[in-house]
């Protein structure tokens, strides 16, 4: 059974850094790329950043220079690192392998 657990999520100040966590499980984590979405409240969901198998990554405009996703394949487990955070980065952040499984969300809200 795939299992996807995201963590790292919190209340930051504009302009901070966080760290989201996506624990993965149930299958064989590295042959398969993963992704982070985020979804804001009356909003599409929408794709932030993802990687491949071999570490080659895509991001969001809106998130290019600013975030950094990375997999560690020992630890079956995807980050997403976020740095100079925006209020427009406010949403539910989502790891997803393949578009096809989700994890239940972890709340990221920047706000003074």
């Amino acid at each position: 059974q795939v299992q996807l657990v995201e963590s790292g999520g919190g209340l930051v100040q504009p302009g901070g850094s966080l760290r989201l966590s996506c624990a993965a499980s149930g299958f064989m984590f590295r042959f398969y790329e993963l992704s982070w979405y985020r979804q804001a409240p009356g909003k599409q969901r929408e794709l932030v950043a993802s990687i491949t198998t071999i570490g080659r990554t895509n991001y969001a405009d809106s998130v290019k220079g600013r975030f950094t996703i990375s997999r560690d394949d020992a630890k079956n487990t995807v980050y997403l690192q976020m740095n100079s955070l925006k209020s427009e980065d406010t949403a539910v952040y989502y790891c997803s392998r393949q578009g096809v499984n989700w994890g239940q969300g972890t709340q990221v809200t920047v706000s003074s």
